[in-house]
Parts: C-alpha cells; structure tokens; sequence
C-alpha cells in the first residue's frame, strides 16, 4: 500500500527512515577503481587511453590511472572527456557510436576521486579488453582482408614546418561497377597518426545518376567531373559499415583524390594513407544507394571581435534517411546545427553540437530506429557559429578578419553528411516501418 500511494522512490525512502542507513548504504559507498571505475574507463576511455595509441597517458591499470585521478575528475565532470560535443537536450540523442559518460558514470568517478581513489579488490577487476592491432584492418574479422586497398604517395614532414595539405591522386583500377560494403581510411603507421591531423579520400568519376551529379559536383565545367566524398579520417574515426542493403557505388576509371593536412611534431615524419574497401560480392547489388555530402557554406566572413553565424542549405532531390553528422570547422568553430526544413515548411532540428573543438572531429552516427527520414523536397540547412573574441582560448588573434581557407587559422563552415537514398515507394515503406516499431514500442 506504501508504494502505491507514495511511489517507488518515496517508499524507498521511507524505509530509510525506519532502518536508518540501509537503503542508502550503496549510493554513500566510495566506489572503487576495480569493481566501479575500470569497467568505466574500458567501456569509454581505453579506446584512446591505452600504451602505444593517441592519447598522452594510458588509464587501463589502477597504477596508471591513480596519478591522474585529480584531473579525470576535472576532465569529466566539465564533459571535456570523453570528447563528445553532442548536445542531447537539442533533436536526436542516440547515436550507435556514443562514446559520452551517462550521468551516473560521472558520478561514479567523481565519487571515486573525491572519495581518495581507492583501489579497491584486486578480484574484483574485470578482464583485461584484447583492442585489435591498429596495424590491422578493423573490419577484417568481418569480411576478410579488404578487397582493395589504395595508398596515397609518401609524403615527409619536417619537423619544424608550417601545416601542410598534400593532394596526390590514385587510379582505383577497378574496370566494372563495384558496391561498396566498408570502408576504412587510416595513417599506415602510429608515427604517422601523430602528423597526420586529417585526411580525406574524395572519389572521382563519370556520376551516371543525373540526380546526384550536382550533389557532388566539384565546379568543373565538365558535368560529369564529379568527387564525391567518399572517407574521411581524423583521431576518433576508425571506418565507416554501410547499413544492410545500402553501398556506396564506384564506378570504372574512378580515382581517389587525396586531401591530407598534416603538422610538424619536432621530428622528421614520413608517412603516407591507406584506403581499404570492402565490396559486396559480384552480382549482389544493395537495394539502396549511400553518398557522403559535404552541406554547408563555402564561403564564410568573419569580422574582429564577433561571433558570426553563417547558413547554407543543401536540397535534397531525392527522398533519405541521415546516417550520420559530422561538422567541420577550425579554430573559430562554436557551435553547428543541422536543422531539416519540410516541403511543407515545417522546421525540424536534428542535431545541435554546442561545443565545437577542432582537436575532435566527431562523426555522430545515428541510431537505426531514429536516423531522420526526409521525403524528396526537404532542406537541409546548416548553421555555424564561430567566435572570434577573445573570450574563445583557441583563438590565436581576435584582431584579425577571418575567411575561407585550408590554414587551421583560417575557416570552414560545413558539415560531413552521409546520405542513403531511396525511391518514393521505398521511403514510404520506410517511414510505415519506422511508425510500426514506434507503436510497438509504446
């Protein structure tokens, strides 16, 4: 009868009262590193915090982690750790590839920290994780080796030297259509990760859908020159698995056309990227075509002293469903909304980073049962906020005018978008599914 009237919460702390202590024993108890924090630490941390991967310090042991637990508090509790700059009160907010901290794992650490950082029962640690050779093609457990890997021409970095784009070009050699399954794009070796701040792999060929052949336009006279996005590469990426009866299309004569930055690091570097493709077998063609967008502005004017806002729109001619948003900007990047406008004018915001940091570029992957589904007609306009004051610590010189341009101190206002496109029929079918796994859920 106490829980009916009171409700479960106000039982519980009911009871409290009566035996005083027992039913909060468990929230006051300082957690461990073993039994409370480590299982933490593997599930969001280790990814990076590990011996020999990018991050500065590895956290996979209590003896590695305990020196650093006064700035693991700080680092988590401002949301600075795990880098995840989403903001999940605004549009969609499950994502297959959130790597963020639930509340009650912030709290969790907090308490540990606050707590002493105890270690804790050395039986109580879970399994070590086995993370796969970063030597090794991650998709490989899945598909075997990858059917075709493209390599840019070596590139060397000096060690003391201004940034660097370098944009060779490579044949694919492929002679028939080929659909693609996986993708994955990487630095070929650990020192190079750490001079390699991004690469792209851009796909060129004669487009045969007329429909998309703007949509990937590169500017060239030539209607049929067309690049289309086809990877991207940036600390935190690891690749890209097409969904279930979607692929990426490539076509004959096709070539990659590189665009990798890279930075001096104090030592001599000499690198170069590797682009592994998995197709579809020959003769299985997916139903469903995907294509990754660059939407945005080109172009971006930034006076002294503001916060500017630019806008740019992308149509879409064909009903979709989103797959995943990653925005790109430099220094002066705060904040990019994607935001679908409907041919009936109504406006649906679908995704709001607030905290852009240009040291992560984060591609937020949509979960299967929430990505957005856009009939033909819709608008995708994105919005970019940058901060040129001096309120902004990334900013090297508030006093200047800001444009458009490679340099890391000049801009960029767009946003990487993979597409999957599908017929008026398919997209009905889609959006019927979608209702019927909502109303089952209810």
């Amino acid at each position: 009868m106490l829980t009916r009237i009171l409700g479960v919460s106000t039982a519980v702390a009911a009871l409290a009262v009566l035996v005083p202590g027992a039913a909060l024993a468990a929230e006051d108890e300082t957690p461990t590193f073993t039994k409370d924090v480590a299982p933490i630490f593997q599930a969001k941390c280790e990814a990076c915090h590990r011996a020999s991967s990018i991050a500065p310090m590895s956290l996979v042991t209590y003896q590695e982690s305990r020196p650093w637990a006064r700035s693991i508090r700080e680092r988590v509790s401002t949301r600075q750790m795990p880098p995840w700059h989403i903001d999940r009160t605004v549009g969609i907010s499950e994502f297959k590839n959130d790597r963020s901290l639930t509340d009650a794992e912030v709290d969790t650490v907090v308490r540990w920290v606050d707590g002493g950082a105890p270690r804790g029962n050395p039986a109580d640690m879970p399994p070590p994780i086995e993370w796969p050779d970063e030597s090794k093609w991650y998709f490989a457990e899945l598909f075997g080796a990858p059917d075709l890997v493209i390599a840019s021409e070596p590139y060397t970095m000096p060690a003391e030297a201004n940034d660097a784009w370098w944009k060779p070009v490579s044949d694919t050699g492929l002679t028939e259509p080929r659909w693609v399954r996986a993708i994955e794009l990487r630095p070929s070796t650990t020192a190079g990760r750490r001079i390699t701040h991004h690469a792209i792999a851009r796909l060129e060929q004669e487009e045969t859908d007329p429909l998309l052949q703007n949509a990937v336009a590169t500017g060239s006279d030539d209607p049929l020159n067309n690049s289309g996005l086809f990877m991207e590469w940036a600390v935190g990426k690891q690749g890209e698995l097409m969904r279930p009866g979607s692929g990426k299309l490539m076509l004959p004569g096709s070539r990659i056309v590189w665009d990798v930055h890279y930075s001096a690091v104090g030592e001599e570097i000499t690198d170069h990227v590797e682009l592994g493709i998995y197709f579809y077998p020959p003769g299985e063609e997916p139903e469903h075509r995907q294509v990754l967008h660059l939407m945005g502005a080109g172009g971006v004017d930034i006076p002294p002293n503001t916060v500017s806002v630019t806008e740019g729109f992308f149509p879409l001619k064909r009903a979709a469903r989103i797959e995943s948003f990653q925005p790109h900007m430099h220094l002066r990047g705060k904040a990019m909304a994607m935001e679908a406008i409907l041919p009936t004018g109504r406006r649906e915001v679908l995704s709001h980073v607030g905290d852009f940091n240009f040291n992560w570029h984060n591609a937020y992957v949509y979960a299967d049962d929430v990505a957005p589904l856009l009939p033909k007609g819709t608008l995708v306009k994105i919005t970019a906020w940058h901060d040129n004051t001096a309120a902004n610590r990334a900013n090297p010189d508030p006093n200047v005018w800001v444009g458009y341009g490679d340099r890391t101190v000049d801009e960029m206002a767009h946003a990487w978008v993979n597409v999957t496109y599908f017929t008026d029929e398919d997209y009905e079918a889609e959006v019927a599914a979608r209702a019927a796994l909502t109303d089952n859920d209810d």
